[in-house]
This record gives C-alpha cells, structure tokens and sequence, in this order.
C-alpha cells in the first residue's frame, strides 16, 4: 500500500476547501465535496461556475492554490491516483487521420495495457460504445457523435474505478443518450463511480444519485438528489364542492395555492404544504367537510426545480461578520 492511501475510505473522492485561483480570481473557491463510491454523481452548475475548473484540479492538470483533496484514497496528482481513473474530456481532439482502433491503440500503449489484452478489450469497448464495425473508419469520417463514443470509449480502456465524463450527452441523439445513460448504470452495477459533469438537468435526474450544485466558484450543497428534491411540498387536487371555509380549515397546512383548472364541475389545485406529512390530514379536514375529491396526486420536484431552488437560495445569502443570513 502506497504511503497515504487509505483502503477503508467510503469515499472516491474527498475535498477539503480545494481551491484554484486564477490571478486572484477564483475557478472554484473553497469546495469541500465526498463522492461516495460506487454511484453516479452529478456535478451541476451554470457555465462559468468552476466546475471544469475543479474536474482539472482533480485530475492534476491544474494546480490548486489552497486546500486539499484525495481520489481513490491517494491525493491528486499522483502517479497511483491517476492511474485507477478514466477521463472524457467536454472538448476533446483527436488525430483524424487515425481510426478508432488505432487510436484506442495509442491510447492503450499510454495506459501500459498488457499486448497480449489490448485486442480483446478494445472489441469489447467497440462494441460496448455502439462502434461495433466501425473501429476500422478513420476518425475524420466520424460524426460528432461517434467521436463522443470513440472518447468513452478511451475514458474505459484502463478499466478505471473512477471515471470523470464531461458533457458525455452533448453530441448525441436521444437513442445515443438512451444508451450512454445505460452505460453509466452499468458501470455503477459494477461497483464503478462515475463523476458527471453535465448542464442536461433531465439527463442527471435520470441516472444520479448524487449530486452537488456549484455556482458563482462555492459549493452550494451536496447529497442524495431525492433528499435534496425535497424543497417544497406540492399536491395536485381535483375536487368539487371546495369553498372558503373548507380553505380556512387548512390554513395551517398550506403555504400557498393556485388553480390550475376548471371542468365540468370539478376544480383542479396546486397546493405547496409546508410538510409533506400534512397530506393525509389535508385529505381528512376536505372529506369532513364534505368536499368531493376525485384525486389527489404528490408532485415530484424535477431536478431542474431542485436547482433553481438551491442556486436562487445561494444568491439571496449575505453575511454579518461571520454569520450567514438568508434574506
């Protein structure tokens, strides 16, 4: 065991204030993360946030200017981090006048793949990235989308523990992101941790189980999306015989409500709760006061309604001193 490794370690990834600064100018600043393994973590921002900047700070490309940070247990720009992780790059360039199976070749050469497994793993991944026939087409004769694949497929070639992807998607039709996101959960079932940096909100909500959302250079928060989607609590109700003070006995309950429709008698409700465990006494104080529902459905907050939540949140903070305010 290398000196500083930590085999026992839960987390892939660990960060301590990492921060990298350009001319006093912050890329990120002050970024304190855990990446559990063996998960899919979506890594969210705006353009502009810092989080190209903190994938090259992890990867070693960029130095940091303050902090600290570990992936796989061994800090960031060793020789023995890098070796266990594979990397897609969002703006990625490769010789043309190679074909993919040549360039999957370079590529193991750098990884000192064994001779005696290059051929086998590279018509596995072949055909693992949707190029099974076409390892033998030079690259200038690929779309963008088959050099999106070409790239994955490189990312893959050492058998990595940890596998960044930045914009994997971005080129591909929706069949092609179908099957990428197939990918990535395969690569979890396999105990592997896929790190995705991504501005497709409906392509991380459906593959992540974690997430971290950064803005403005900070770390804004981190955890299980589902947890985090639980920002406010909205129920639809459909009902009929729903007046004032059928209202008023809820009051408590309620945060606010909008009516979404009227037909045939019969009025349609969003209604935000201030705890979702108010639903079932929402559903008995209606009934008992003689209202008719005909449904009442709990709305699942999307992804893109979690980030606007938590991103909106960070720019209403201020400080006192030392003390964080939320106006």
């Amino acid at each position: 065991m290398s000196e500083g490794e930590n085999p026992m370690n839960d987390y892939v990834i660990e960060t301590q204030g990492l921060t990298k600064q350009y001319g006093g100018k912050a890329g990120c600043r002050d970024i304190t993360l855990q990446v559990p393994r063996g998960v899919v973590f979506g890594f969210l921002g705006p353009n502009g946030a810092g989080k190209s900047t903190f994938v090259r700070t992890m990867l070693g490309l960029l130095h940091p200017t303050g902090g600290s940070a570990t992936m796989l247990g061994r800090p960031i720009g060793t020789v023995s981090a890098r070796t266990r992780i594979g990397y897609l790059p969002e703006l990625f360039r490769y010789p043309d006048w190679l074909t993919g199976r040549q360039l999957l070749e370079t590529h193991a050469g750098i990884c000192r793949l064994p001779r005696s497994e290059r051929k086998k793993r590279i018509n596995v991944l072949l055909a693992r990235v949707g190029l099974d026939g076409r390892g033998d087409e030079k690259i200038r004769g690929y779309s963008k989308g088959m050099q999106q694949r070409i790239g994955i497929a490189c990312a893959l070639l050492p058998d990595p523990e940890l596998i960044f992807l930045d914009e994997p998607t971005s080129a591909l039709d929706p069949i092609g992101r179908r099957e990428v996101r197939e990918l990535m959960n395969e690569l979890r079932n396999e105990g592997k941790t896929v790190f995705l940096n991504s501005h497709l909100l409906s392509e991380v909500e459906n593959v992540c189980d974690h997430v971290a959302i950064i803005h403005k250079s900070e770390l804004v928060v981190q955890g299980e999306w589902r947890s985090l989607s639980a920002v406010k609590a909205e129920v639809e109700i459909t009902a009929a015989s729903l007046p004032d003070h059928v209202w008023s006995s809820v009051s408590s309950f309620i945060v606010d409500k909008k009516k979404l429709s009227s037909s045939h008698g019969k009025d349609t409700w969003l209604v935000t709760l201030h705890n979702e465990e108010h639903i079932p006494a929402l559903v008995q104080r209606f009934t008992s006061h003689g209202a008719l529902l005909y449904q009442v459905t709990p709305k699942q907050q999307h992804l893109e309604d979690v980030f606007m939540y938590w991103v909106n949140r960070k720019e209403q903070e201020t400080y006192v001193g030392d003390r964080q305010i939320i106006l």
